[in-house]
């Protein structure tokens, strides 16, 4: 699959499909702060990655990757309006989560706040050298609201993430892999071309296993060992009914291991 035409989802968020890869481009100058457009235009540019023919997708912000939410647009805001603003964030990082398919996000610059809790709805996250993640809303005498307290708390545990939201700390790049908020850092400028390359290691997988996959990890984190374990099991049985289950033990056995070309059916 070629690259194709970016596509405008609001005015400052775009979604381009290159080869495999579906790209959700932030672009709200200058530090991407999110207000009401660009977590539409999340949205809107994640229903279109479900609706692509890709096999992953990658979140990129530019020279900063978030900053936060945008503080005008919530100052003097009362608490039924703020519950809105926060279920509209919550709405538009819990389907970038549903995704189907593996997600990274290839942290520049910042991604603080609203930001990181962008980046915490992805499975895999990569940051430029330079960069700076946290939660600093204590410090504005708030606490989180679009997700970083139980995404985080459930990436690191609870101990860090308290540590991180109550001191409302910036954490640079080689404490924030070695704490496990991020998965890889990537020498200064080059995060994107890094994050592209961690998600060319999921493309031959056959996609609905590799769904199926994220959904047995995801949905078993929110429950018990015994409901997750007859998830899983529910998940591996399905997994004999499609087309590429049955075409790649029938690889397996005719050809060996690792030579099976999947459909994704």
């Amino acid at each position: 699959m070629d690259r194709a035409p970016s596509t405008p989802c609001g005015a400052h968020v775009s979604f381009e499909v290159d080869g495999q890869v579906g790209m959700v481009r932030l672009d709200r100058p200058p530090m991407n702060a999110i207000d009401a457009s660009v977590r539409d235009g999340v949205r809107q540019a994640v229903a279109l990655a479900r609706t692509s023919d890709v096999g992953a997708v990658v979140v990129v912000g530019g020279a900063v990757f978030a900053a936060g939410a945008d503080i005008k647009e919530m100052a003097g805001l009362g608490v039924a309006d703020v519950l809105r603003l926060s279920g509209d964030l919550q709405g538009a990082l819990d389907d970038l989560a549903a995704l189907p398919v593996p997600t990274v996000a290839a942290i520049s610059g910042y991604a603080l706040g609203g930001g990181f809790e962008l980046a915490l709805a992805c499975d895999f996250r990569v940051m430029d050298a330079g960069a700076k993640v946290g939660l600093p809303e204590i410090t504005l005498g708030l606490v989180p609201g679009g997700g970083g307290t139980q995404r985080l708390a459930r990436l690191v545990g609870a101990s860090r993430t308290k540590d991180l939201v109550f001191s409302g700390r910036m954490v640079a790049a080689e404490e924030a892999l070695a704490l496990g908020l991020v998965d890889e850092v990537a020498e200064q400028g080059g995060v994107e071309a890094a994050a592209r390359a961690r998600v060319q290691r999921y493309l031959g997988g056959a996609r609905v296993a590799v769904a199926a996959a994220k959904t047995a990890v995801d949905r078993g984190l929110d429950t018990d060992l015994a409901a997750g374990l007859q998830l899983e099991r529910a998940l591996f049985a399905g997994m004999f009914g499609t087309r590429d289950g049955q075409h790649g033990l029938a690889s397996f056995v005719e050809r060996g291991p690792g030579k099976a070309e999947f459909e994704g059916r």
